[in-house]
């Protein structure tokens, strides 16, 4: 059951979040009449308009807390969210079902709205393919796939559903049985999942940040390879058309054999009060009326779930297969073990880690603890499905005064523990003291990245800079701005970890410049954002 618990709830339960969710520690406050409390994927923001419509209609307000990691799945099957919330909201309940220390603490579920896990492909690339006019499968799609013919990004199958969803679906519709995918299925299919994967080229924790940064390659901003499409929900892609953003539309393909929906069900948990039930109640009734209906697929872009609501003109394809999700605990385990270990491209990072005085004492320790959490010694769901994986290429580059020598790990696809238990070692001689050389060291880590990346680019290539202070020594962020065009690699996003006393200014500056993203670990666990930027890599 442990296994089970990790696979599943790490197969993106908390899905499709974004990339500003707040700790799920935090408590909703205490229960109030007329206040739903609900802890909810951070995709649903969106909805917040209907609401605000429908608090004035029936009085009930709902009371998100976001979350965008798998702390706030642990907490559900622990009994963490008990007296904390009344609810939970995210895009499917599927895999929670299927777990007993999960299923016995959801109550009443109300299915809101539904979209499907779709390719979207540019006009012109849909186009050249012959797919604007034909119905394709997954087959078709993999094959192509596989002759490079068209790349594509996606989630992390192990942070985000849409993800989980594509990597189940493909799986299931090229096993071909009309049954959900087993574990013996697995290694049948392996050859042409790899082929699917092989085209994938940008990954992501969440579908927001994927979307912003596939705008950002289809519009040539951060100098990556361009990117010819998405697999996403039906709701982001349609948004991303109507945004007028993208130098041409994406045309949606949705595969002939099938797709995994995510459906969104507004769920009461078993420890809520009865105030709380009579809410929900009240608030799934009024979502559920037509006219709502109608208000959330237009806001959203996502189907309507009650009959009689007829589909806007925006939804090509009205009537979907779906496609069988497996349920034991083998088969999903499989499947992720197999995209991480075998399917994808594998990853190379590196980190630029700030090891200067003001890291002594509580920070280096937290810095060590962040770095070995990352070798497989964390234990917890997060930490299984995050660490460092076969095949991956890990460098390690402290910085004081000055930059210091970096260190890269390769990590076989066979037996990785020797070189993992390296990472290990040289971790826990991390020590602090001296100034802080944020740009020259930043600058350094451009130059060892360079020949990396031209010796092989088919990686998923990023780097991760963790400072807690200012910079005072060597180059300014002036003087890094300023040389930034000339000394960067092109398609390489920086992940800045705002610490301690770190600029926030200047590191979110620094990560825009890349097209990556800030993390804050000002008032979170070092090791916990470490982990969560895993998702991007």
């Amino acid at each position: 059951m442990k296994k089970l618990l990790a696979a599943v709830l790490a197969a993106g339960l908390l899905a499709g979040c974004s990339d500003d969710a707040p700790n799920p520690a935090e408590p909703a406050g205490p229960a109030t009449p007329g206040t739903l409390r609900v802890l909810a994927g951070s995709e649903l923001a969106d909805l917040q308009p209907v609401l605000d419509e429908a608090a004035k209609a029936t009085g009930i307000t709902v009371k998100f807390t976001f979350t965008g990691t798998l702390e706030g799945a642990e907490q559900l099957a622990a009994g963490g969210v008990d007296g904390k919330y009344d609810a939970i909201w995210f895009s499917s309940n599927r895999y929670l079902s299927g777990i007993p220390d999960a299923a016995k603490r959801l109550g009443n579920q109300v299915k809101i709205m539904s979209s499907p896990v779709v390719l979207g492909l540019s006009q012109s690339k849909a186009k050249q393919l012959g797919w604007t006019d034909k119905r394709v499968g997954w087959g078709d799609i993999a094959e192509q796939a596989g002759k490079k013919a068209f790349s594509y990004g996606m989630t992390d199958p192990s942070a985000s559903n849409s993800g989980f969803s594509a990597l189940v679906g493909v799986a299931s519709a090229l096993a071909g049985a009309g049954t959900a995918i087993d574990a013996g299925q697995i290694a049948a299919v392996t050859p042409r999942l790899k082929e699917f994967f092989g085209a994938q080229t940008l990954s992501a924790g969440s579908s927001g940040w994927l979307s912003d940064a596939y705008q950002r390659r289809a519009s040539g901003q951060d100098g990556g390879a361009p990117v010819d499409g998405l697999v996403n929900y039906e709701s982001v892609l349609l948004s991303l058309n109507a945004s007028g953003k993208l130098p041409e539309p994406l045309t949606l393909v949705y595969p002939s054999d099938g797709v995994v929906t995510a459906d969104y069900p507004l769920t009461l948990l078993s420890s809520a009060g009865q105030d709380a039930r009579d809410a929900h109640q009240r608030l799934s009734d009024h979502l559920r009326t037509p006219d709502v209906q109608k208000r959330i697929m237009e806001t959203t872009r996502r189907r309507p779930v009650v009959p009689g609501v007829d589909l806007g003109a925006q939804f090509a394809v009205k009537d979907l297969v779906e496609l069988p999700f497996p349920t034991n605990p083998q088969a999903v385990d499989g499947l992720l073990a197999a995209y991480f270990d075998e399917l994808r491209r594998p990853s190379r990072t590196l980190y630029v880690l700030d090891t200067s005085g003001s890291m002594a004492g509580d920070r280096i320790d937290a810095l060590r603890t962040a770095l070995v959490g990352l070798t497989g010694a964390d234990g917890s769901l997060t930490g299984r499905f995050r660490r460092f994986r076969s095949r991956e290429e890990v460098t390690l580059l402290p910085f004081n005064t000055t930059p210091g020598s970096p260190r890269t790990f390769t990590l076989p696809e066979q037996n990785p523990q020797p070189q993992l238990d390296e990472i290990k070692n040289y971790a826990q001689t991390l020590e602090a003291g001296g100034g802080t050389a944020i740009y020259d060291s930043l600058s350094r880590a451009f130059e060892v990245m360079r020949p990396l990346v031209e010796k092989d680019p088919d990686r998923f290539t990023s780097i991760v800079l963790m400072t807690d202070g200012e910079n005072s020594n060597g180059s300014t962020f002036a003087d890094f701005r300023g040389s930034y065009p000339s000394r960067a690699v092109k398609g390489v996003p920086v992940f800045t970890v705002l610490f301690g006393e770190g600029s926030s200014d200047e590191l979110t500056t620094v990560a825009s410049l890349s097209g990556g993203k800030v993390f804050d670990a000002r008032s979170a666990q070092l090791g916990d954002v470490f982990q969560e930027i895993r998702g991007y890599q």
